[in-house]
């Protein structure tokens, strides 16, 4: 059975179809930092925080191991089986990306750029994707230099698909720690 199964009722004269409900018990989520993270987590590794993928990025935001290594963190097996502390390594690099990104976040919200609308979430979700730096070229040079990463992710599409989160309970902090 699936969302698509139907029920029929038959009646003396006519034959009616209605779908038949499923419960998914799929959340919806809202556009607060809650929403950004889970909508990002999905797109990266579909939420699971034991996730590896083929390059070797790990859990549940897909990490680079420098990136772990930057907030301390070594031991990539002990990280995998840490949700918690998966979410203050997600959180952390959130404030350092805010930091680094603050005066292109300044200048860049609210321009369209190859008909993409900016927003500092879109730009917080690229650099999750990219790097900062990669952010940096793609928004100054008003999206003439391009990034995509391996599996063909592109700091645009992610500019888009996260567009519009508020984000504003991440403080951009240049020393943020786990």
């Amino acid at each position: 059975m699936n969302a698509t199964t139907i029920d029929k009722k038959i009646g003396t004269h006519n034959k009616v179809t209605f779908p038949k409900f499923i419960d998914y018990n799929i959340p919806y989520l809202q556009k607060d930092f809650v929403g950004f993270k889970e909508a990002l987590a999905f797109k990266e590794s579909q939420g699971k925080y034991t996730a590896v993928n083929t390059l070797g990025y790990l859990g549940k935001y897909q990490f680079g191991r420098t990136t772990l290594q930057r907030f301390k963190i070594y031991n990539t097996q002990a990280f995998l089986n840490n949700p918690e502390l998966q979410e203050k390594a997600f959180i952390a690099l959130c404030k350092v990306n805010k930091w680094i990104l603050r005066k292109d976040i300044q200048r860049s919200v609210g321009k369209t750029i190859n008909g993409v609308k900016i927003t500092e979430s879109g730009i917080l979700a690229a650099a999750h994707l990219s790097g900062a730096g990669n952010v940096k070229k793609f928004l100054r040079s008003n999206g003439a230099i391009r990034f995509a990463d391996a599996y063909g992710a592109t700091i645009q599409s992610y500019l888009k698909k996260f567009e519009g989160y508020d984000v504003s309970i991440i403080k951009a902090n240049r020393f943020a720690t786990v």
